[in-house]
């Protein structure tokens, strides 16, 4: 393969969207890591019932409703600031450790973010973490109006940096990211953060799953849908190494 590009999920892939349980647990003391878990799996569960109902919101009006939706599910009430504070954590997500280092050694092909975040969340996230000045291209799916992993959201790669699927790396820690940049064409690595043998492990030690370890058995366990990744990786570090053998 000759790859010109590398286009990167946001959400879990460059930015950590763990590190929103030191702001729940703040907000809301013994409840963070619950609410961190489920305000997160509620997110993506929008996304996908909003574009099989075809009656999309953008990112940030489904951000606000998963994380109403968690509020009220657990019994807890808030007020408006304690919301916000939670819901700007959103535009201050930590990047992994390794994000920087490696999107500086693949500098000379072209660098973009494909997300289902909103153009103006992505934007500040970008602008606050530094790679505004890295990343050739942030593309939302916004303009086509439905979430990842539909193909319509992978065809914006095309449209905006000019490269065809076949030349395009297209990195992600979510499975059902890899699967649906797979299916639509893009060659796709896979960043398995935690592997079946650390699942096994983490529910042998303790009698009680915690919400932490659930969401980790529910989201970043490659997905039984006939389609794999071309790639398997353990960290972003890695893509350099890979991208050099093309």
């Amino acid at each position: 393969m000759t790859i010109k590009a590398l286009v990167f999920d946001a959400y879990g892939t460059l930015y950590d969207v763990q590190s929103v349980a030191a702001v729940t647990e703040d907000a809301f003391p013994g409840y963070g890591d619950i609410i961190t878990q489920i305000w997160r799996i509620k997110q993506l569960e929008y996304s996908w019932l909003r574009s099989l109902m075809r009656r999309y919101e953008d990112f940030s009006v489904i951000t606000k409703e998963s994380l109403v939706y968690t509020l009220r599910g657990l019994g807890l009430a808030y007020d408006a600031t304690a919301f916000e504070r939670i819901m700007d954590k959103y535009l201050h997500l930590d990047l992994y450790p390794d994000a920087k280092p490696t999107l500086a050694a693949l500098k000379g092909r072209k660098l973009a973010i494909l997300s289902n975040g909103s153009s103006d969340m992505l934007n500040a996230l970008v602008r606050n973490s530094g790679l505004d000045g890295v990343l050739d291209a942030t593309i939302s799916i916004d303009s086509q109006r439905i979430f990842k992993p539909a193909p319509d959201a992978y065809s914006l790669i095309e449209a905006r940096l000019g490269v065809r699927p076949n030349e395009v790396l297209f990195v992600s820690s979510n499975p059902w990211d890899a699967c649906g940049a797979k299916a639509f064409g893009l060659n796709v690595a896979w960043i398995e953060r935690v592997t079946p043998e650390a699942m096994a492990l983490a529910c042998v030690k303790s009698d009680v799953v915690s919400p932490l370890t659930m969401f980790k058995a529910l989201r970043t366990q490659m997905d039984e849908l006939g389609i794999k990744p071309d790639h398997r990786i353990y960290a972003l570090s890695e893509l350099p190494d890979l991208v050099a053998l093309a």
